[in-house]
């Protein structure tokens, strides 16, 4: 095995979706750093891999650090493994990766599952762009404006969500998108009660507040983009004209968002009218 970090993906509930690579990776190296290894041992007995583990995740000490690092200062290889599916996406990892890279050594990814693209695969929404939010915040407030913000974005959003928060999240987007916007519930991912449900929010909402087992396991909420309409203009073009009409007459920053992109200035005061008269 070469000297470096290897990026392992998990299954995110099939076993059957372990690759081989991901295995022989595993049995490989010197070293993994697991971010929970409770959850990562059982994975790897089942495996009968028996490579020396240790926690590493975002909250972890030097010492975990300096373990990792000295292993491959000697020459060796490790291993970074998540609960399941890719590291790094939504999961603890990152700084280990730049750490790594800034001393010098190699980083391989080892693909695998991931349930952001597993769910945006089967869902049944367009997949030629599309924007992974992650986990929204917790809190109602700080959620429904992260939602406003996204609210013009043409892209298929992608979210995870804790089941207890999942009604009250697709209740904040049937407010905030409205009702009819598409929408999918893709819940328990190769997992025996694997729920994939494509309908308006408004329904999916309904369905998810009539059945409890749909408010428990992993959940990943799919979002269509707003359908794009003839005057429509880009997201960040709109938040940069709104944040400048907060400093300047609305004429004035029209004037200075037309100069930044070509846009027309018309166009740009228009749109701030409509957005001052509601």
């Amino acid at each position: 095995m070469d000297c470096g970090l290897y990026v392992v993906a998990t299954p995110i509930g099939n076993l059957g979706d372990m690759s081989q690579r991901a295995l022989e990776v595993l049995l490989g190296v010197d070293l993994i750093a697991a971010e929970d290894t409770r959850h990562s041992l059982r994975l790897l007995r089942h495996f009968g891999i028996d490579t020396p583990a240790l926690a590493y995740h975002d909250h972890s000490d030097q010492r975990a650090l300096a373990r990792l690092t000295d292993c491959l200062e000697a020459g060796g290889s490790v291993a970074l493994v998540s609960d399941a599916g890719t590291p790094l996406i939504s999961d603890p990892g990152y700084r280990l990766v730049r750490q790594v890279q800034d001393r010098g050594f190699a980083v391989h990814p080892v693909p695998g599952a991931c349930a952001a693209i597993a769910a945006l695969s089967a869902s049944g929404l367009a997949t030629d762009r599309f924007l992974f939010e992650g986990f929204l915040p917790s809190r109602p407030g700080s959620r429904a404006n992260r939602l406003a913000e996204l609210q013009r974005e043409t892209a298929t959003l992608i979210f995870y969500e804790a089941p207890h928060r999942v009604q009250d999240c697709l209740q904040s987007m049937v407010e905030i998108f409205g009702g009819e916007r598409e929408g999918v519930l893709a819940r328990e991912i190769t997992k025996t009660f694997e729920t994939i449900r494509r309908g308006t929010l408004e329904s999916l909402a309904e369905f998810v507040a009539g059945d409890h087992n749909q408010q428990r396991g992993e959940i990943v909420l799919l979002v269509a983009g707003k359908e794009k309409q003839d005057g429509d203009i880009r997201p960040e073009t709109a938040a940069l004209l709104e944040r400048l009409a907060q400093e300047l007459p609305a004429k004035r920053a029209a004037a200075v968002v037309a100069d930044l992109t070509g846009l027309k200035k018309k166009r740009l005061y228009d749109y701030l009218l409509a957005q001052k008269t509601g």
